[in-house]
């Protein structure tokens, strides 16, 4: 299981599953101190987990840079 930031580096490297965001280094799960962003990326990692099945398999994550908005999907009576 990986959180990718470079594309070209996971489809060379080839691990099991792939989840690509299109953000800056240094941030895989967000920007600093956004919690329902972070727990996003970790509930789309775990689903990726469950779900996957297809060896060498890369998911291109939905969201933009600083330009979503995240509901928190932990909080009773959000939507998500």
């Amino acid at each position: 299981m990986t959180l990718s930031l470079q594309r070209t580096v996971s489809e060379a490297v080839r691990p099991p599953r792939t989840l690509f965001v299109r953000w800056p280094f240094g941030h895989p799960f967000g920007e600093a101190g956004a919690r329902a962003q972070q727990l996003h990326v970790l509930l789309a990692l775990l689903d990726l987990a469950r779900d996957a099945t297809e060896p060498g398999l890369i998911v291109d994550a939905p969201w933009r840079w600083r330009r979503e908005t995240y509901d928190d999907p932990l909080r009773e009576g959000d939507a998500s």
